[in-house]
C-alpha cells in the first residue's frame, strides 16, 4: 500500500481541524475574523473627541468660580478626569467582552441599580439639588443612581425582546412587561423629582421596542399615556408649572424662572462664528451662569468656541447617531440590534432635551450634555454605552 504524500496529508489535517471548529459551532464553520467595520472607528473617534473637548470645557467653566470661591480651580476637572479614566476602561470592557455575555447580568443588575434608585431617600447619604433628591454622597464621592439604572434598563427590555422576538404580536408577552420596566424606572425618577431622567428612560424602552418590531398604534397610546403622566407630575406643583413654562416666555422670567436660561442665550450669541476662545468666556464669571460646567456647558462650547465649535458638536452628534442607525440594522443579531437602537435613543432625547433647554426651546430638566457635562457617572456610564455600541458595530454583517 502507498504512503499518502506530504500535501493529501496536509488536505485532510486541514478538512480534520474544519469539522472540529464546525463541531464547536454548531455545525457552521465560522466566518474569518474581519477588521471592523468603518462605522467602529467613526464612533470610536467621535467618542474620543467629544470625551477630551468635554474635559477641556469642564476647566474652562468651573476652574475660576472655584478661584474666586477660594477653592482649587482643578478641583472639578480633577474629578472628571477620574471619572474619564473609570469611563475609558468601561468601554473598553464593554467593547472587547461579547455583548451577548451581559444577559446572563440583565436581571441582577435591574434589580441592584433598582435598589440604588432608594438611596437619595437614605438620611445622611442622600443629596438634594435644585429640588431633586437624585444624588448619593458618600464623602467626596457623588453619583447619580438613575444613570445607572438608564444602562440596565437598556439591556433588560433588550435581552427580553430578543427571547421574545417571535412573539411581538402578542403585546401582553412583549409591550407590556417593557411598559412595566419603564413604569417603574420612571415613577423611581419622578419619586426623586427628577423628570428629565424619567422621561429619557421613557425613551430608551420605547426605541427598543420601536427597533424590536412593536406595532405604532400600540406604542403611540402608551406614549400618549406617558406623556399625560408626566403633564399630572408637572401640574402637581405650582412651582413646577411655573418652571417648566418659563421657556415660553424667556426674556419675561429672565430675573428668576429663565435667568439661566437667559444668560445662556446671550452667552450663544455672544459667541459670534468663532467664539472668544477656549478659556475667554465671560458668562460663566460669577454667578452669570451657575451651572456652566455640567447643564449648561453647551452656552460654554457656543460662546467659546462659536458658530464652528456649536455646528461641530451638534455635527459630531448627528454622526453618532447615523452610524448608530446604521450599526443597529446591520448588527449580526436580534440583540444587538435592540441594544444599537436603544443606545441611539438614548443620546438622542438626552442631548435634544439639554440643548433645547439651552437654547430656550425646551423646558429645562436638569439632564447633561452627553459626554461634556460634569458629572462622573454621566460620563462613566455613557462611556460604557458606547463601549457596548463599538462592540456591537465590530460584529455587523
Amino acid at each position: 500500500m502507498s504512503t499518502p504524500s506530504i500535501a493529501v496529508r496536509r488536505r485532510q489535517a486541514a478538512e480534520r481541524a474544519a469539522a472540529l471548529r464546525r463541531s464547536d459551532h454548531g455545525g457552521v464553520e465560522p466566518r474569518p475574523q474581519l477588521p471592523p467595520p468603518t462605522t467602529f472607528y467613526v464612533i470610536a473617534l467621535v467618542v474620543t473627541v467629544f470625551t477630551m473637548l468635554g474635559l477641556v470645557m469642564v476647566l474652562s467653566a468651573s476652574s475660576i468660580r472655584l478661584f474666586h470661591q477660594g477653592e482649587s480651580p482643578w478641583r472639578t476637572f480633577n474629578r472628571q478626569v477620574v471619572w474619564a479614566i473609570l469611563g475609558t476602561v468601561a468601554l473598553w470592557i464593554c467593547a472587547r467582552v461579547p455583548y451577548q455575555s451581559w444577559r446572563r447580568f440583565v436581571v441582577p443588575g435591574l434589580a441592584l441599580s433598582t435598589g440604588l434608585m432608594l438611596l437619595p431617600f437614605v438620611p445622611g447619604v442622600g443629596l438634594q439639588v435644585n429640588d431633586a433628591s437624585a444624588w448619593v454622597s458618600l464623602g467626596s464621592l457623588s453619583l447619580q443612581p438613575s444613570e445607572f439604572l438608564k444602562l440596565a434598563v437598556l439591556l433588560y427590555c433588550a435581552d427580553l425582546l430578543t427571547k421574545r422576538g417571535d412573539e411581538m404580536h402578542d403585546l401582553s408577552r412583549t409591550l407590556k412587561p417593557t411598559l412595566m420596566v419603564a413604569a417603574l424606572a420612571a415613577g423611581l425618577c419622578l419619586l426623586q423629582g427628577d423628570l428629565g431622567s424619567a422621561i429619557v428612560l421613557a425613551g430608551i424602552v420605547f426605541a427598543v421596542a420601536f427597533v424590536g418590531g412593536t406595532p405604532l398604534v400600540p406604542i403611540a397610546a402608551a406614549g400618549a399615556i406617558g406623556m399625560g403622566a408626566a403633564a399630572l407630575f408637572v401640574m402637581s406643583s405650582q412651582r413646577r408649572i411655573n418652571r417648566f413654562t418659563a421657556f415660553l416666555d424667556v426674556a419675561g422670567n429672565r430675573d428668576h424662572l429663565s435667568y439661566q436660561t437667559y444668560q445662556a442665550m446671550i452667552a450663544i450669541a455672544q459667541g459670534g462664528t468663532t467664539g472668544a476662545g477656549p478659556g475667554r468666556g465671560l458668562n460663566k464669571l460669577g454667578d452669570f451662569l451657575p451651572l456652566a460646567h455640567s447643564d449648561f456647558i453647551f452656552a460654554v462650547v457656543a460662546e467659546e468656541l462659536g458658530l464652528i465649535g456649536v455646528v461641530a458638536v451638534v455635527g459630531g452628534f448627528l454622526v453618532l447617531t447615523y452610524c448608530g442607525v446604521q450599526v443597529a440594522l446591520a448588527a449580526s443579531d436580534r440583540f444587538g440590534s435592540l441594544l444599537a437602537g436603544g443606545i441611539v435613543g438614548w443620546l438622542v432625547v438626552q442631548t435634544t432635551i439639554n440643548i433645547g433647554g439651552v437654547t430656550g426651546l425646551m423646558p429645562v430638566t436638569g439632564l447633561t450634555l452627553p459626554f461634556f457635562s460634569a458629572g462622573g457617572s454621566s460620563l462613566f456610564v455613557c462611556m460604557a454605552a458606547a463601549g457596548l455600541l463599538l462592540n456591537v458595530a465590530r460584529h455587523t454583517r
